[in-house]
């Protein structure tokens, strides 16, 4: 019996891991903010998350006692993967580059928001399954 397993932790992991990814493509642009012709880069998860949560949410799912049974209705479980993309199309500096410091420091800190919440999050289930086993 794995007991942190299921959709919900596997898209708090998925969470946590983008986080992680978008961590190091801000310090990486931030790092080549004077590189010429460099461009920014992003992380898209979170709105392909949403969008994969409504598409869920809103249909019938059936209920598979065994393996071997069908699936009714979009198949749990299935995650998003978080998407890299560069911004090919903008300028901000003379050399080519748009990279644009004030903004990546912006998100930088807004990122570290996001992941000690999500920390806290992962803290608050595993507490609550420790509670449940021991019976306090």
């Amino acid at each position: 019996m794995n007991l942190l397993s299921g959709a919900s932790f596997e898209r708090l992991q998925g969470a946590i891991d983008t986080s992680n990814l978008r961590q190091k493509v801000i310090a990486n642009n931030i790092a080549n903010a004077d590189t010429p012709n460099f461009k920014r880069s992003d992380v898209s998860f979170e709105s392909m998350l949403e969008q994969e949560m409504d598409r869920n949410s809103s249909s019938l799912i059936g209920n598979r006692t065994d393996s071997r049974h069908f699936y009714i209705g979009p198949q749990s479980g299935s995650m998003v993967s978080p998407q890299v993309t560069t911004d090919e199309t903008t300028v901000y500096n003379n050399n080519l580059n748009n990279v644009d410091m004030d903004k990546e420091m912006s998100q930088l800190a807004q990122n570290q928001l996001k992941y000690n919440a999500l920390i806290q999050q992962l803290n608050h289930d595993i507490k609550m399954k420790r509670v449940v086993l021991e019976g306090r």
